[in-house]
């Protein structure tokens, strides 16, 4: 048989061919297609890892900024107290402004990011930090220090929305999860080096290390593409198509399938009607708001940027001579820790991993509660000093193995997509303004009730396991659509 029948075969036509084969042919057509479609799955996804990974690096070094700017305000406290002779009222304010800054960042990140890109709003975010820093490193006193704070609170409130958002349109899906789970990881990596650096060097120096992630950042937003989503969005078909390209291998990447979804994706995104801050207040809406916004609040009234801006002088009004020690350690456990938080996540389920996570904290609470008793009290001194420290440390290990990241996580699983965006701004301003009300009254409770103030924390810990355990749903393996049908289901049963 000549390679001409083979040719003939292959079509169907092949001198002989009774009807009973044909059949087996047109099997064979179908899985040759099938085939053909999996190897250029596999080859897209393999060309797409490296620019996919580098434009993630370029991105997570917004989030590392985050975490250095969080990280800032612990071990310097002390310092910049002493050198600029400001009240504890002013570094009171210092360490809150952030929070503050970093909520007009959130709120406007998204109008910012819609109309000059995702790339472009990076470049504003990283400006600010780096204006913010400068305005810290030349401070003489309190008024340039709040300004500089405050521009790098509103730069890391735009990289808080923005990062995971670019993330997320860039990746390919067999990547997206991991790839999402890096922004917490850099925020928690650059929270940690900055708790250490701060121990060796002076207040001044570290905040010149906080410009070099928004350095490396803009420098990197030259090699990447934008996201393609966005681009398609606002109707730039050419750019779409180039930046898509890019990122899944090349010129030769197939990439029709991926473009005809999101391309679709953008067209029902038309359709829906525009959503507002009053609708939320719909019946159909609500449960979903109260777990956000429930879980936003809890996750901030637990203490956390109270416990974190001022974990040094925590650990010296315990007892430690120094609160060195105390800081480091806080700083190395973070990381480690938040990294088998993400790999537990899709296998333990959220919900369980929130509860475990929020008993944790109440117990770490708890037992610095204790130690600050026994020291009032003048009862086993020796001890104060290291339940302290472990309640400390029980307190930021168990919240960066659940509560740090799953209720951000939840936020984006629990709403429907024509509210996302109205609903999410809402639940991001609620977590910034919770994250300023406890970093700007630490210093005074501790200094009304050191045993109080972590009795009050401790609270709203225990109450955040009963919440989760009667009000939030579990995500786990479900697509968006039967989370929603979940939550709307429970809501008109109640």
């Amino acid at each position: 048989m000549g390679i001409e029948q083979y040719g003939d075969i292959e079509n169907g036509e092949a001198n002989g061919l009774d009807d009973l084969e044909k059949p087996f042919i047109e099997k064979k057509k179908v899985f040759d297609s099938e085939e053909e479609e999996e190897e250029r799955e596999t080859r897209r996804e393999k060309g797409s890892i490296g620019m996919v990974l580098l434009s993630t690096a370029v991105a997570v070094c917004g989030s590392f900024e985050f975490g250095s700017c969080v990280g800032y305000s612990a071990p310097t406290q002390s310092a910049i107290r002493e050198d600029l002779h400001l009240s504890l009222a002013e570094y009171s304010m210092f360490g809150s402004i952030l929070t503050i800054g970093a909520m007009i960042g959130a709120i406007t990140s998204g109008r910012v990011s819609d109309s000059i890109g995702r790339k472009g709003a990076m470049r504003i975010s990283a400006v600010s930090c780096i204006t913010g820093w400068l305005a810290v490193y030349f401070s003489m006193g309190a008024l340039f220090l709040d300004m500089g704070r405050f521009l790098t609170g509103y730069g890391i409130g735009i990289f808080s929305f923005l990062v995971p958002v670019f993330i997320a349109e860039i990746a390919p899906k067999n990547l997206r999860g991991g790839l999402t789970t890096l922004n917490q990881l850099m925020i928690v990596s650059g929270s940690s080096i900055a708790f250490s650096m701060g121990t060796i060097i002076t207040w001044r120096t570290l905040a010149l290390t906080g410009l070099l992630p928004c350095i490396a950042l803009l420098i990197g937003l030259f090699f990447i593409p934008e996201s393609p989503r966005w681009l398609a969005k606002v109707g730039k078909e050419k750019e779409f198509e180039a930046a898509l390209h890019k990122l899944r291998g090349g010129k030769d990447a197939y990439v029709s399938r991926e473009a005809a979804e999101i391309q679709a994706y953008i067209e029902t995104l038309k359709d829906l009607p525009k959503a507002q801050m009053m609708d939320l207040l719909d019946r159909k809406y609500i449960r979903s708001v109260t777990i956000g916004v429930g879980l936003m609040v809890l996750q901030q009234f637990g203490g956390i940027n109270g416990i974190g801006f001022y974990a040094s002088e925590t650990f010296v009004a315990a007892g430690l001579s120094s609160g060195n020690i105390g800081t480091v350690a806080y700083a190395i456990i973070q990381v480690p820790i938040t990294i088998i938080g993400a790999i537990l996540m899709d296998k333990s389920g959220r919900r369980p991993l929130l509860m475990v996570s929020a008993s944790g904290t109440f117990i770490g609470c708890f037992l610095t509660a204790t130690s600050f008793f026994l020291k009032g009290q003048s009862l086993l001194l020796g001890w104060v000093p290291i339940l302290a420290v472990s309640g400390v440390l029980i307190y930021i290990a168990s919240f960066s193995i659940g509560m740090g990241a799953v209720p951000w996580v939840i936020m984006s699983e629990i709403f429907p997509i024509h509210v996302k965006g109205v609903a999410g701004s809402l639940v991001v301003l609620v977590n910034w303004l919770g994250a300023w009300a406890v970093s700007y009254t630490f210093n005074f409770l501790m200094s009304w009730s050191s045993t109080g103030t972590f009795l009050f924390y401790s609270a709203f810990c225990a109450l955040t396991v009963l919440f989760v355990a009667r009000v939030v749903p579990e995500t786990k393996g479900k697509t968006l659509e039967e989370i929603q049908d979940s939550i709307n289901t429970e809501t008109r049963i109640k």
